[in-house]
């Protein structure tokens, strides 16, 4: 008879919870008992789940004893709140936030470096990083053997899902008003983000890097074992509800070989090498996908040394939820 594991969703009402908990369905994941958590503002929600309603209950109460493990899908303070509640109680934890240390919980993507998993104690402290993380990890990842890989160089444009369900309702509103030729009032955004790109996704440092470009950096370097890597990176919220789309330039230390980039790009697990001559899109192909999406592969107009890569992923499915689902299915072969 194959085990079950109770399980606990911290931040189940949102975009990513919800996900998380509707790939754990269709993987037929092991659950036993399913304990879905948030804030007392969304405790009372139910969530569907194999037929049910599931009733979301506030996480402040919840003895973490009850589950073996936690995916942690809300915010950083929450993490830092009850992630530590949830390994005293022996409950493993997979973060989503970026909130905790990579010493204490390393970031994984399962495509990538899942041999990190082996050096863990219990209960196990995972980090699934940030959606580009793992998108362009995936991506990268299968060149590493083929490249000197000297500098990388990112334009992400980011769904304003990855600010949460708020940010996509504020997009809606804001493309329902200027439809109807009303008068714009910005509220989640600081400006108009219907039909418009905004040129940073937070607010920057006093040297001019958000959060998220300097968690985008760091997440990269570790998945991809990399730790000296140069990486430029800027973040632009783009409107578009979900999916994520990413302009890459790999510099070598080498002229590169585009027959051997193709081949390895169509071989590597996670990933859907479009055809030359044509590219994915986010809208079209990415959302509601299992995979990242690669296309525009091409070396620089006058450096043979240079590659260039068009991106898309769904940045909730593929880049956050089920990330962590592929997470804690390692994890229940081995670990809990």
């Amino acid at each position: 008879m194959t085990p079950s594991f109770d399980i606990a969703v911290i931040g189940a009402t949102g975009t990513v919870g919800e996900t998380l908990v509707q790939i754990l369905e269709e993987r037929d994941f092991p659950v036993g008992n399913l304990y879905l958590l948030a804030s007392s503002e969304s405790a009372g929600h139910s969530v569907p789940f194999r037929g049910k309603n599931l009733r979301v209950r506030e996480v402040d109460e919840f003895d973490f004893g009850k589950a073996q493990l936690a995916f942690f899908a809300a915010g950083p303070a929450v993490t830092l709140s009850f992630a530590p509640r949830a390994t005293a109680a022996n409950c493993a934890v997979i973060d989503l936030s970026g909130a905790l240390p990579s010493a204490q919980a390393p970031s994984v993507v399962p495509e990538v470096n899942a041999k990190v998993l082996a050096g863990l104690g219990k209960p196990v402290q995972l980090s699934s990083p940030s959606a580009s993380a793992t998108a362009l990890a995936v991506a990268l990842a299968p060149l590493q053997d083929l490249l000197d890989i000297q500098q990388v160089g990112l334009s992400a444009s980011l769904a304003v899902s990855s600010q949460g369900r708020e940010a996509v309702s504020e997009l809606a509103r804001q493309t329902a008003e200027l439809l109807n030729a009303r008068p714009l009032e910005p509220r989640f955004f600081d400006r108009q983000m219907a039909f418009n790109l905004l040129a940073q996704v937070g607010t920057p440092d006093a040297q001019g890097h958000t959060l998220l470009e300097k968690r985008l950096v760091r997440e990269l370097r570790e998945v991809l074992g990399l730790p000296l890597l140069k990486i430029s990176v800027t973040c632009i919220q783009a409107p578009v509800f979900f999916g994520d789309s990413y302009s890459v330039t790999l510099q070598s230390a080498a002229d590169i070989d585009l027959a051997a980039v193709n081949a390895a790009l169509e071989a590597a697990p996670g990933l859907e090498l479009v055809d030359a001559g044509d590219y994915p899109t986010a809208v079209g192909d990415a959302v509601g996908q299992d995979v990242v999406y690669v296309g525009r592969v091409r070396s620089g107009v006058d450096d043979p040394a240079e590659l260039n890569l068009w991106l898309t992923s769904d940045n909730v499915r593929k880049g956050a939820a089920l990330n962590a689902v592929q997470l804690a299915e390692l994890l229940i072969k081995d670990l809990l």
